[in-house]
């Protein structure tokens, strides 16, 4: 089958931009989850990986590569997976595959690669605007949330990230724990440190 994979980060926003050509494909998955949430834990994620698993898919399309993921460890182990399992991955917005005749595209992976480290600075970006600008507003009075930086107990905490936690005890690099978990790299070093606050 010729399926297309499409995220929107909430419930409320629109699908239509990404389904203009839904009737080129055998199937649609959508996902409206945070790119921050791991593909493989996603649950049209899951579907789709069910049906590779499957061997019911060849190819898969997706708008653009921050689709599959935020963080660059996700992207490039969701493509890995697509290819040992010889499904062929196109991204609309470059207009390229990530195999030709059956083998790997090294210029796919090197453009992925640098793509998805964009898409990773741009959201550290737009999370340290969010947090200059929830200061900004609890300066002025006019912020009534949570003050960015305030902390819930360590054990609440590791208990939220419990996933994270976990793959750090057995060892995996951060960036890993980060992207098994479903949290962003800064939370896996705050949960690292939060362990090593448990400890001392």
């Amino acid at each position: 089958m010729k399926v297309k994979y499409i995220r929107v980060s909430t419930l409320e926003q629109n699908t239509s931009r990404q389904e203009k050509n839904e009737s080129e494909f055998d199937k649609i998955y959508v996902d409206k989850i945070s790119g921050v949430k791991s593909f493989f834990n996603r649950p049209q994620g899951k579907k789709l990986i069910e049906d590779i698993n499957h061997a019911k898919i060849e190819e898969v399309h997706v708008m653009s590569i921050d689709r599959i993921g935020r963080n660059i460890l996700d992207i490039l182990t969701v493509c890995e997976f697509f290819t040992q399992k010889e499904v062929n991955l196109y991204v609309e917005n470059i207009g390229m595959y990530s195999m030709v005749e059956g083998k790997q595209n090294p210029i796919f992976k090197m453009i992925v690669s640098v793509l998805g480290n964009v898409s990773e600075m741009e959201r550290n970006n737009m999370l340290e605007r969010q947090r200059q600008g929830i200061e900004i507003a609890k300066a002025k009075g006019v912020y009534k949330g949570r003050l960015y930086g305030s902390r819930m107990s360590t054990e609440e905490f590791l208990d939220k990230y419990k996933k994270v936690a976990s793959e750090l005890k057995n060892g995996e690099s951060l960036r890993r724990a980060a992207a098994l978990g479903g949290a962003s790299l800064g939370v896996a070093q705050r949960v690292k440190k939060a362990m090593q606050e448990q400890i001392n």
